[in-house]
């Protein structure tokens, strides 16, 4: 299935931009997908083209692999209120990494927001990180028409990164193949439309996986770090 497919069987544009809201960003769960406990880090259908993905932290032990969508609340109140507790316990201590796979589901304009995120990755991580955090912390001034414009604006203002260049990489579609790997990812793993859908992996080995409102206990408790 194709981005535009995806999109919009997901209703991500037009009329149906409510619909999706209301599914992604919604609840809080653990489990409900077919990949077994105990499936490989390698092996699970969420890590294709890990290596790729913007991390905090080293891979091979635990790891904390969440499907974003930057225009998704609940997202934004896992990375106000989860997030830090993540870097705080699991990446500065050498326990375990966080890694981010944009997924644009839920609001119509995470889909230029999550081109612009690939494109300033694709230039500098610690501008990626930077824009992914001000997405969020801007969320509700976010709009279709307006989101391009103000990324070129944040990335030129506070970031040593060209933003008209990363805009005008993101209007002509030059990350498709990036963005649609993390939406295939996505699907072959049943995340489905739920954002922030988050896989934990204890020792290079599947554990389980929690949707919508994820708390960091929950995912101490699954991997042995409190």
């Amino acid at each position: 299935m194709n981005r535009r497919t995806f999109l919009r069987s997901a209703g991500a544009t037009g009329l149906s931009a409510g619909l999706v809201a209301t599914a992604g960003c919604l609840g809080g769960a653990l489990g409900g997908e077919s990949t077994p406990s105990g499936t490989p880090f390698a092996d699970h259908p969420a890590t294709a083209g890990i290596e790729d993905q913007p991390r905090k932290g080293e891979l091979g032990g635990n790891v904390v692999l969440a499907f974003e969508d930057p225009s998704c609340p609940r997202c934004r109140t896992f990375e106000r209120q989860t997030v830090p507790d993540i870097e705080e316990n699991l990446v500065a201590t050498g326990q375990g990494a966080y890694v981010v796979r944009t997924y644009p589901v839920v609001y119509p304009w995470g889909e230029p927001a999550v081109h612009a995120l690939e494109a300033t990755y694709d230039r500098d991580s610690d501008a990626f990180w930077s824009l992914f955090a001000h997405y969020f912390d801007e969320q509700s001034s976010f709009e279709t028409d307006n989101v391009l414009d103000r990324t070129a604006e944040f990335l030129n203002g506070e970031t040593d990164v060209d933003g008209d260049a990363v805009v005008a990489d993101a209007e002509s579609g030059a990350y498709d193949a990036a963005v649609q790997t993390d939406l295939d990812a996505g699907m072959n793993a049943d995340v489905g439309r739920t954002t922030p859908t988050v896989l934990l992996f204890r020792d290079g080995r599947y554990v389980t996986r929690a949707s919508g409102s994820v708390s960091y206990d929950v995912i101490g408790t699954a991997l042995g770090v409190e």
